[in-house]
């Protein structure tokens, strides 16, 4: 598919502070960047960068919903174990993650379980899905993965690091990662729970078939 005239746009998610969002042309060109008021999501703001880049993928760096409940089913061993006398949290594309040892995801819980960055997050979602193409992503997990690849490179500007340039970075590996997803590159893991897919930049090497498939 042609991407010309396109954005890719990554958005770290937090509460402590702001959200950096970075903006990529189809050339990886960072093109702008900037902040998201993290008291409130529903500002003008989103509505402004859809607008100014309305051919645009987002990549938000949040899980896209709580649990509806707890989970019982496990990946031990290579294997999928149903526990009775245990359940806990997280969704089929988190275990993915965790299973091939590439991050440990946060794991998602029920609403009234979740931190106030999550909760963000579930807002931000539900904000920006009439008005782009949405993914979530996992920029530690985007990290791993770009670790031996140099031929993964980019064009940055530095004006709107400075009020985080960690969450900054986080953000720009987050718009990467949904240009090289976009790009036929990447790949797309979990959901067999119905709660959504984690996008990566590359397809998961040396892969488990087995937890690909959701037991429940």
């Amino acid at each position: 598919m042609n991407y010309s005239g396109k954005y890719f746009i990554g958005i770290d998610v937090q509460s402590e502070r702001d959200c950096p969002y970075a903006v990529f042309n189809e050339l990886l060109q960072m093109v702008d960047s900037g902040w998201i008021p993290s008291r409130a999501p529903n500002s003008g703001v989103i509505v402004d960068i859809c607008s100014r880049y309305h051919n645009s993928y987002v990549g938000l760096d949040c899980p896209r919903m709580p649990l509806p409940g707890l989970r019982e089913w496990y990946w031990r061993k290579n294997k999928w174990e149903k526990r009775t006398t245990q359940v806990g949290f997280g969704r089929h594309c988190e275990v993915v993650i965790k299973a091939h040892n590439i991050a440990n995801p946060q794991w998602t819980p029920t609403t009234d379980k979740a931190p106030d960055w999550m909760k963000l997050g579930f807002s931000l979602f539900r904000e920006f899905q009439p008005r782009c193409q949405v993914y979530e992503v996992f920029p530690s997990a985007s990290y791993t993965i770009f670790q031996n690849m140099p031929e993964v490179s980019c064009s940055l500007s530095f004006e709107n690091f400075r009020q985080g340039p960690k969450d900054m970075l986080d953000a720009v590996i987050a718009g990467i990662t949904v240009f090289e997803f976009m790009n036929g590159r990447g790949c797309e893991v979990g959901g067999g729970d119905g709660l959504g897919t984690i996008v990566l930049p590359r397809p998961i090497l040396n892969s488990k078939s087995g937890v690909f498939r959701w037991p429940g």
